[in-house]
């Protein structure tokens, strides 16, 4: 499980393209403690640690997660959000996260406002559903708080402390970032759902 909190950036050093998998070496801003078969929320998508040297960390990726997510388009020298698996006992900052990305949202404006900037995000479809202004949403593994919704978008107003600790400021408009919904929102939207459909019935 992971928060939202986001602890770092970390840069990709290679990839490496296998038969079913690709290996990313990258560089983490903090591997004390961490232990091969770990989990690591690189970009919002949880993935297990195979190798550690130093700084350095291994993570094999599947197709079917290089395909779902923005992990697919990482390239050598970019920068990711680098978040450390939850323990117990650990402050819960931003909101429960799973790490298991449900679509990828587009960059559909960018603009600076005083010192820090909004973003407005293309809602694909099959999520609109769970994105309410003032919920939560986990954008490329940020926990953030939805502004205003309409007409398929939703809006995001970023803090300079979140612009400098996370990717958020190199993104620009046309570009694809992971997009995770609580599952409690999940929860409650699904069962509203099945209320109402009772009560039709």
């Amino acid at each position: 499980m992971f928060t939202g909190i986001i602890q770092g950036k970390g840069s990709i050093l290679h990839i490496e393209p296998k038969e079913t998998i690709h290996t990313l070496t990258i560089d983490l801003p903090n591997t004390q403690g961490l232990n091969t078969g770990a989990s690591v929320s690189v970009d919002g998508v949880c993935l297990t640690a195979v190798s550690i040297q130093g700084q350095k960390v291994c993570f094999d990726v599947i197709i079917e997660t290089l395909t779902r997510t923005t992990l697919g388009q990482l390239a050598v020298g970019q920068q990711v959000n680098i978040e450390r698996s939850l323990k117990f006992g650990d402050e819960i900052g931003g909101h429960l996260l799973s790490g298991h990305i449900m679509t990828t949202g587009i960059v559909h404006s960018k603009t600076k406002r005083g010192e820090g900037f909004d973003f407005t995000i293309l809602i694909p479809a099959d999520i609109r559903k769970y994105v309410m202004e003032k919920g939560y949403i986990a954008v490329d593994g940020i926990s953030l708080t939805v502004g205003e919704v309409r007409e398929g978008v939703f809006s995001l107003h970023i803090i300079p402390e979140t612009l400098r600790l996370t990717t958020l400021l190199s993104k620009e408009v046309g570009d694809a970032v992971n997009l995770e919904i609580d599952s409690t929102t999940q929860t409650i939207v699904a069962t509203v759902e099945r209320v109402l459909e009772e009560k039709r019935s």
